[in-house]
């Protein structure tokens, strides 16, 4: 596995593209896995800023593409830590 930096939504369309060819998976049948449309794929594969996010997760999820936020660590912190309290 490889880490890429993710900016755009076109950036994670270029990334599902990528891999369901590599994989051998048409548009449409992925699209039928995760219950949803050959349409959606389209416009998911294209970078449309619109699209679900839960759709596009279990798309990258179907394909086996892992995916994680890397957040400043004081956001994960306990609020009491947070606000300098004891």
């Amino acid at each position: 596995m490889i880490d890429i930096k993710v900016k755009t939504p076109e950036d994670i369309g270029e990334i599902i593209r990528r891999v369901r060819r590599n994989q051998g998976i048409r548009q449409d049948d992925l699209a039928a896995y995760i219950d949803s449309s050959h349409v959606f794929m389209r416009d998911a594969e294209r970078g449309k800023p619109s699209v679900q996010l839960g759709r596009v997760l279990r798309a990258l999820d179907e394909l086996g593409v892992k995916v994680t936020l890397q957040v400043p660590d004081a956001v994960m912190e306990p609020r009491s830590k947070r606000s300098g309290a004891k």
